[in-house]
């Protein structure tokens, strides 16, 4: 099963995605996000949207237009740079989800093969649904 195979934590946690099938991630106990270099969603799991309270996948959408908190220069600022710099390799925390100003967040973001990062964000269970 997908979800003893990846490991959140893991330094290629990008690499370990790119190798599943889009099921296998919808099936993952954490949420996952596929942005293009543009910030497009090219996948948006199911897990994320449920955990997240979003309660749809937005693929083809401009991501910080559906999540304008993490348009930041603390959060989105990050990525660009990191981008710039060559090489994505973030652990963000972050308060704050769509549906729960409360509930912590731990979002991992890394490069993509495509030039895009991939997202996964793990939520606090006990501050959330």
């Amino acid at each position: 099963m997908a979800n003893r195979t990846v490991d959140f934590d893991a330094p290629d946690l990008a690499a370990q995605l790119e190798r599943l099938s889009e099921a296998d991630i919808d099936a993952l106990p954490f949420g996952v996000i596929h942005l293009d270099r543009g910030f497009k969603v090219m996948l948006y799991s199911k897990t994320e949207a449920r955990l997240s309270g979003f309660g749809r996948q937005p693929v083809g959408e401009h991501f910080f237009d559906l999540a304008r908190k993490l348009g930041s220069e603390n959060f989105r600022g990050r990525i660009e740079q990191a981008m710039a710099d060559g090489v994505v390799d973030l652990d963000i925390g972050w308060v704050g989800d769509y549906d729960n100003a409360r509930r912590d967040l731990r979002i991992r973001v890394q490069s993509a093969s495509d030039g895009g990062v991939w997202m996964c964000i793990d939520r606090d269970p006990r501050n959330g649904r």
